[in-house]
């Protein structure tokens, strides 16, 4: 499976899920990845719950829901690999406008993880990435 593939040619909606060292679980709405490469992959987040968390944790799940298709789609395994605070790239990488809940003066990070497993979003098949 190529996930760069994958990613631009299917929409639907994605849940990031992440726990700080205590084990305690956020769940926040995130677009589909930017990937970088066979197994890296990048998320524009504001500085707020998952971001902390991945300063004290640095696994995540992303679970992405097809549109228009009853329970098909994927889980990514990731591990936090380092961010950028670079603005303009930020900027340049953002999908969308602006949030309306996003505070005016709100510090966006580009935050890259590498994809330890894919899994289907039902059942325990693993995707080869290519």
């Amino acid at each position: 499976m190529k996930l760069e593939q994958y990613f631009s040619a299917t929409k639907g909606i994605g849940v990031m899920a992440t726990c700080d060292r205590n084990g305690v679980v956020n769940t926040a709405i995130y677009a589909r990845p930017h990937v970088q490469g066979k197994a890296e992959v990048t998320f524009v987040m504001l500085d707020r719950r998952s971001h902390a968390n991945l300063l004290e944790n640095k696994h995540a799940n992303y679970l992405f829901v097809e549109e228009g298709h009853s329970y098909q789609g994927l889980r990514l395994y990731l591990t936090f690999v380092d961010e950028s605070s670079d603005q303009e790239l930020i900027r340049s990488m953002s999908r969308r406008p602006k949030r309306p809940d996003e505070g005016e003066q709100e510090k966006k990070f580009l935050v890259r993880f590498r994809v330890d497993k894919v899994l289907n979003l039902l059942g325990g098949e693993q995707k080869e990435l290519e």
